[in-house]
């Protein structure tokens, strides 16, 4: 990979660090190891990640957000930095705060006993569970009702359920929540959700988050790859403490943040290096497979080829043989040859192609088709041979062509006492 000194030691490509910097000025956000981060988490996409960050501004669910269980939440009390503000009307303190804590831990038991045993019941009775009320809607309008009481100035609140709220957070009151301060320092280091506790999906989030009384801020961060409880603010307060709390809280468990963004990040690596090998296997296992490809058709060419050859060969054994036979069977077909003294006889000398000679007499009367089959039985003679005269030089036409071709006689072809006459190879 081509990785370049000049980016901040991030060890990004160059088309990697200019879309850094694009998303950087789109979405507004400083730092910029936070926007290598989010756009790692999608696969360096810029539009869908910038459409998420806007959807995070307008407290919409992302990409990541789903309607399942929400993660398992991990609550521990000794890792916790807890803050507790007691109540302005002296319900927090003293005999009024023994005896609420009292009425709310009984409380907690039996409704959660109830809840328990209802949901028992209806499992063994087969009763499939519907939730009477809708999630969502219960959280938007606990936001429309904070809104009409306190106005509108306020952190951007997540507008979807508490699982979506925890699965978008894992991949990344009063006066307090509208001073701008608070409100630009939550919006740009959480995601910020909110619900009644007198609605459903409130008290489910309580009894999961162990909450006291309202109002009441849990800061939860992924911490070995759970989503842990690590900050936990019970009571008013006005909003400088509230933001120097939630500052320390940040301050103290940022290194988890750290940590989990660099194994991120080197999780994002080790995809890029598996894929890139992963890559060149598949690009060797093809040019093997080609190379594989093409020797097994040069074999199968090399076998069609020794087959044709294999054929040929035979069928040429086999026309041979015919030919061998044609002679044998041919020689009866030459006649007597006439005595020297004969008065017709005519006498014939034969050049081959060879530079042999052959001799032989006929009778002026005898036909060119005999002068043929002299030739043709001899050894030495060409398998496909023509006959011409020397000068003037003409091809006699000792085979007739059909039956109704007649062959002239020596005498007809003008052959007279000696004549020397010259066989010509026709396959040279």
């Amino acid at each position: 990979m081509d990785y370049h000194s000049e980016n901040g030691g991030l060890g990004l490509t160059t088309d990697q660090t200019e879309k850094v910097l694009q998303f950087q000025d789109l979405t507004g956000i400083e730092d910029i190891t936070i926007c290598r981060d989010v756009l790692q988490r999608h696969q360096w996409n810029l539009e869908v990640a910038v459409q998420e960050q806007l959807n995070i501004r307008e407290g919409r669910p992302s990409v990541y957000a789903s309607e399942s269980r929400p993660p398992v939440i991990v609550n521990d009390l000794l890792g916790q930095l807890i803050y507790f503000a007691p109540p302005a009307d002296g319900s927090g303190s003293g005999i009024r705060r023994f005896f609420k804590a009292f009425v709310g831990f009984m409380w907690n038991v039996c409704y959660n006993t109830l809840v328990t045993v209802l949901h028992i019941t209806k499992r063994l009775l087969g009763l499939e569970y519907r939730p009477r009320t809708d999630p969502l809607q219960e959280v938007l309008e606990f936001v429309q009702v904070y809104e009409e009481k306190y106005g509108q100035d306020h952190p951007v609140f997540y507008q979807g359920t508490f699982s979506q709220v925890l699965n978008d957070a894992k991949r990344e009151l009063r006066k307090t929540l509208n001073d701008p301060e608070v409100v630009r320092y939550i919006n740009n280091n959480f995601l910020f959700w909110a619900c009644s506790t007198k609605s459903e999906e409130g008290r489910n989030t309580t009894n999961a988050l162990r909450a006291g009384y309202p109002p009441y801020v849990a800061i939860l961060v992924l911490k070995a790859n759970r989503m842990t409880i690590v900050g936990r603010l019970q009571g008013f307060s006005d909003a400088s403490l509230f933001l120097q709390r939630m500052r320390t809280v940040v301050s103290e468990f940022e290194i988890n943040l750290v940590s989990a963004r660099a194994d991120r990040f080197e999780q994002s690596i080790n995809r890029s290096i598996r894929q890139h090998q992963d890559e060149a296997f598949l690009e060797s296992l093809r040019a093997d497979q080609e190379k594989e490809r093409l020797r097994e058709e040069k074999k199968r060419a090399e076998e069609e080829e020794r087959k044709r050859l294999e054929i040929e060969a035979k069928e040429e054994e086999e026309r041979r043989e015919a030919l061998q036979r044609e002679k044998i069977e041919s020689v009866d077909k030459v006649p007597p040859e006439p005595d020297v003294g004969h008065p017709d006889a005519v006498h014939v000398v034969f050049k081959l192609p060879s530079g042999s000679r052959l001799e032989r007499r006929f009778l002026k009367s005898h036909s060119l088709e005999h002068v043929f089959y002299f030739v043709f039985c001899h050894p030495n003679s060409p398998d496909y041979f023509e006959i011409t005269t020397n000068f003037p030089k003409r091809v006699l036409n000792c085979r007739p062509g059909n039956e109704r071709d007649r062959v002239l006689t020596l005498e007809q072809a003008g052959l007279k006492n000696r004549e020397v006459l010259f066989i010509n190879d026709l396959d040279a």
